[in-house]
């Protein structure tokens, strides 16, 4: 019995395998920047980012207005300062240096958080899309040749491009 059913699973392996093999396989590539450039979304998050980014910038012109202001009034006043309020002023002037250093660098930070968590969702959209054009159209590989990992591609890879934007309605 057992000797039977090895030799039937042999026959088909044997039947089957040069059937597997004989299968077409589809690679795709796509640009993933000329996708995300047309993406109706990534105009919004641009929006929404550039306003927060006008935010931060107001935010940093005043703080250098009211530095330049203290300034200005240190310079004009030193000479008349004792030597108390002369090390006070320039203390606090120190300070105020400092802060305006450290918002700067949390603000870009912030910026960078921030175009991340715009933009990540984005990606997953088409991420999806790819993915079901993907097993639609019986791809085994899309490749993203928008990096620079992918030195050649054949004829034979087809560009999804259009289907997927189809999939997205765009």
């Amino acid at each position: 019995m057992k000797n039977a059913l090895k030799l039937l699973l042999i026959s088909v392996l044997l039947v089957a395998g040069p059937a597997l093999n004989a299968q077409e396989l589809k690679f795709g590539h796509i640009n993933s920047s000329r996708l995300l450039g047309v993406m109706p979304e990534r105009e919004a998050a641009q929006l929404q980012l550039q306003r927060e980014e006008r935010s931060l910038i107001n935010e940093l012109e005043n703080l250098q207005v009211e530095y330049q202001n203290k300034l200005q009034n240190y310079i004009e006043s030193q000479d008349t300062l004792t030597n108390v309020v002369r090390q006070l002023r320039e203390s606090e002037l120190r300070e105020m240096q400092n802060r305006i250093q450290a918002f700067q660098a949390n603000a870009q930070e912030d910026l960078q958080q921030r175009q991340m968590e715009l933009i990540q969702p984005i990606f997953e959209k088409i991420e999806k899309a790819i993915a079901e054009v993907a097993r639609e159209r019986g791809y085994i590989y899309v490749f993203d040749i928008d990096g620079n990992s992918i030195l050649y591609f054949s004829e034979q890879s087809e560009d999804v491009l259009p289907y997927v934007r189809e999939k997205l309605g765009i």
